[in-house]
């Protein structure tokens, strides 16, 4: 394939280096790369937006015009952490500040835009881990400073609800979001995504492990590879869901007085931890798929019952799915199903747009220019514990 070198004009005080496409392809080649990308799109339709994601193992670039995704290039370095068993900051950092500009380039060529062709730039500011939303940040910064245009530092988990968009359209309003990652189990109502006039109501949250975060220990418990995610969903379509009745924490009368919309996992993995325990001190071998089945059905079946008693207690008709955790596939199915009975639509994005990716934070960046936000400044701060509430820093 041929590569077009492409160039901006020089700036001043700052300018962009030309961003050489043969590097981004040689460089492509040293990491686990994916790349989104769809139909030409229309330049009349909507602001055309570059986003940065960095909060934790993967370094994204996604580009957006309106609801249209032009690119979703991702370099993942998470065979850099699978024998650590999970994401270790440095090497996240490290990995972020090697891969940021061979992305980049790559999202751009995807695209066929030049950097000079966007409106503004989006980047995640908050929450993650601090020197991975850094590598980010700086990187934001430099280039909507280079470029003169305007930065937007945006929440990550708002923009888990705002990539939905890509693929199904505005959001109703409102809307209730279950985001379910590694670091977060959250409840949300949106009314506004960009967070103007207190457009996002936090409703629950997890009290201890998120569920991301319990399907890593339970793999490792079973002896499966990390991130666990993935692993356990597929040892799971051998299991039996009904196997082993796990817990279900905080379902219980007086648990619901008090957390009737939070989550807690800790309990869970702690007994998933000890029913294996009890198996292998007696010598009978451990049923990994019956494990895995019964774990995630806990799992799921806490997730949903309290996504859809969020939803109907406030009203609401359409639940949202985000986050990594929404890629499994119990999950899905499960959501869909009970919902269905219950007279709520549901909405999920496809799997790729699940996981941290660079086209998520450009899409609430097309929403911060369409509804007029006030830009960011350039002495945006990362904060690795930035609330959900706060949406635009």
């Amino acid at each position: 394939m041929a590569h077009e070198r492409l160039r901006e004009p020089a700036r001043s005080p700052g300018q962009l280096r030309d961003l050489d496409l043969p590097h981004a392809a040689q460089s492509a080649g040293e990491r686990d790369w994916h790349d989104g990308r769809v139909v030409t799109p229309d330049r009349s339709d909507g602001p055309l937006v570059l986003g940065i994601e960095t909060s934790c193992d993967e370094t994204g670039v996604g580009i957006v015009r309106g609801h249209t995704l032009l690119a979703d290039t991702v370099a993942s370095s998470v065979e850099e952490h699978a024998r650590f068993g999970g994401v270790v900051p440095e090497v996240a950092s490290r990995a972020h500040l090697e891969a940021m500009v061979p992305t980049l380039e790559r999202a751009c060529e995807t695209a066929g835009i030049r950097p000079g062709d966007v409106d503004a730039v989006a980047v995640t500011s908050g929450p993650g881990l601090a020197g991975a939303l850094l590598v980010g940040v700086a990187a934001a910064k430099a280039l909507a400073l280079a470029l003169g245009k305007p930065l937007y530092g945006v929440n990550h988990l708002a923009a888990h609800v705002a990539v939905d968009q890509l693929e199904h359209g505005a959001l109703p309003d409102p809307c209730l979001a279950l985001l379910v990652s590694g670091g977060h189990s959250s409840l949300l109502r949106i009314d506004d995504v960009t967070g103007h006039d207190d457009g996002v109501h936090l409703l629950g949250a997890t009290i201890d492990d998120a569920a991301g975060e319990a399907f890593d220990k339970v793999a490792r418990v079973l002896g499966l590879p990390f991130p666990g995610g993935p692993h356990v969903d597929r040892a799971a379509r051998e299991g039996g869901s009904i196997t082993i009745d796990f817990p279900r924490g905080l379902t219980g009368r007086r648990d619901l007085e008090r957390h009737r919309f939070d989550f807690s996992f800790s309990g869970l993995k702690t007994a998933v931890a000890r029913w294996v325990e009890a198996r292998e001190r007696s010598g009978e071998p451990v049923p990994v798929a019956d494990v895995a089945a019964s774990f995630q059905e806990a799992v799921c079946d806490v997730l949903v019952r309290k996504a859809l008693d969020a939803a109907t207690s406030n009203g609401i008709e359409d639940l949202l799915v985000g986050g990594g955790v929404a890629a499994n596939s119990r999950l899905r199915a499960m959501a869909t199903e009970r919902a269905t009975a219950r007279g709520v639509r549901v909405r999920v994005p496809r799997p790729g747009l699940c996981t941290d990716n660079g086209a998520m934070v450009a899409a609430l960046g097309v929403e911060m220019v369409a509804r007029g936000r006030t830009p960011s400044s350039l002495d945006l701060p990362a904060d690795s514990s930035q609330p959900v509430t706060t949406v635009l820093v």
